[in-house]
């Protein structure tokens, strides 16, 4: 537990987590207190609970435009990425044997599809370029009748580049239909959802599965969920007790679905003024380090394809570890990258950031900025003068080695 200071606390490390709506928290715990039955069981308090969690599982599904039947629930968006890789394998290993991914999708999707390719599946990691967005033509030409599955993120964890998942469904809409072939879309929206409009019916039409993470949406960790489009054949991940549909058995964290549930209907009911917020303070950040710091590059674009929860910047001449912890000092919180390649980073830094072209000096001084609806134009403020006194400081000590 942090101690209690007079020092401002910055938290701009929401990609990585989110502070939980409290809310969420009030109302998780009077699940945990009056509705703790077994969704499975027969008897009231089941039937209770059960009613809970198909309430929560309506709401979210509401969110991104898709039937309640349509959502399954698990403990994370890795393990919904995981159904999706080895499932897919699994269902259309008759079919063919490629998979096709970004070479700057999230490990979840990297690491499966590295374990498929050891058991002979080939996989092709599409290009992406000096701000991360696919290479088009590199994902069209390498559509073959043997594809299977296709997964490209909704938005990048450490860029917050957002991908043009409408125009690669049609692509992969118009070659199944020339080929009489039947290739899965599968988006990992773990970052994208909350942040941007995620919507089966329209900019997400042709996804035929997505998933999805509540503690990036200030809901609980170890929850997570998955969609797949109706009539889409996807063999269970678990075996046991037969919970959603026999996909993913398991006695349902109903705690931590009704405070996805939440957490969710917060997130859409608020949504603009949310969304706004975030985009305020990045732009400010944005500008102002610009502005106020010498020799740095912007990783993340500057366009309309700019997710407004994130910003990363390469301050040259430092390393972004080093900066991290100093500003950690100032009660600034930010990352390097994802928190989930920080247990098995490579000696080459960023896989994203190295998939971009980016060189080795530019990724050793990278930080990631990602905002939430709490923050404000005082934080950053704040923010800019921290950052550019360690990066002088860092710069200052490194002319003498």
């Amino acid at each position: 537990m942090l101690e209690k200071t007079d020092k401002k606390l910055v938290y701009l490390d929401n990609s990585a987590t989110t502070r939980q709506y409290d809310a969420v928290t009030e109302t998780m715990l009077q699940a945990m207190r009056e509705n703790y039955g077994n969704p499975s069981s027969l008897h009231a308090l089941g039937l209770a609970a059960e009613k809970e969690v198909r309430a929560a599982r309506k709401t979210i599904a509401a969110a991104i435009g898709a039937k309640e039947e349509t959502l399954y629930f698990t403990a994370c968006g890795t393990e919904s990425d995981n159904t999706v890789l080895f499932g897919a394998a699994q269902a259309k290993k008759r079919s063919g044997n490629k998979i096709l991914v970004s070479a700057a999708e999230h490990p979840a999707i990297l690491e499966p599809a590295r374990k498929l390719e050891s058991l002979g599946y080939e996989v092709v990691r599409i290009g992406v370029d000096r701000l991360c967005h696919p290479d088009m033509n590199q994902l069209a030409a390498e559509l073959t009748e043997d594809t299977i599955l296709l997964s490209i993120m909704g938005v990048n964890n450490e860029t917050g580049t957002i991908m043009p998942i409408s125009e690669i469904a049609k692509i992969k809409a118009d070659y199944n239909k020339a080929h009489g072939t039947d290739i899965w879309l599968h988006s990992d929206c773990v970052q994208a959802f909350g942040k941007i409009p995620v919507d089966l019916a329209a900019n997400y039409r042709g996804v035929d599965l997505l998933s999805l993470s509540a503690h990036k949406i200030h809901g609980p960790k170890g929850m997570g969920a998955l969609y797949v489009r109706k009539g889409l054949n996807l063999p269970a991940f678990l075996l046991g007790g037969g919970q959603e549909q026999h996909l993913r058995s398991g006695t349902e964290n109903t705690p931590g679905i009704i405070g996805f549930g939440k957490a969710a209907a917060l997130a859409m009911t608020n949504f603009d003024a949310r969304i706004e917020t975030m985009r305020t303070c990045r732009k400010f950040l944005l500008e102002a380090c610009k502005a106020e710091i010498p020799d740095i590059r912007i990783n993340s674009p500057e366009d309309e394809t700019a997710c407004p929860s994130v910003l990363n910047i390469s301050f040259l001449g430092t390393r972004g570890e080093v900066l991290l912890h100093t500003l950690e000092q100032d009660g600034i919180y930010v990352s390097t990258g994802s928190a989930c390649t920080s247990n098995h980073a490579s000696a080459k830094g960023s896989h994203v950031l190295n998939a971009m072209g980016l060189s080795p000096k530019e990724i050793e001084g990278a930080i990631r900025f990602s905002f939430s609806e709490f923050n404000t134009i005082e934080e950053m403020e704040y923010t800019v003068e921290k950052v550019k006194a360690a990066v002088q400081r860092f710069r200052r000590l490194g002319s003498f080695r």
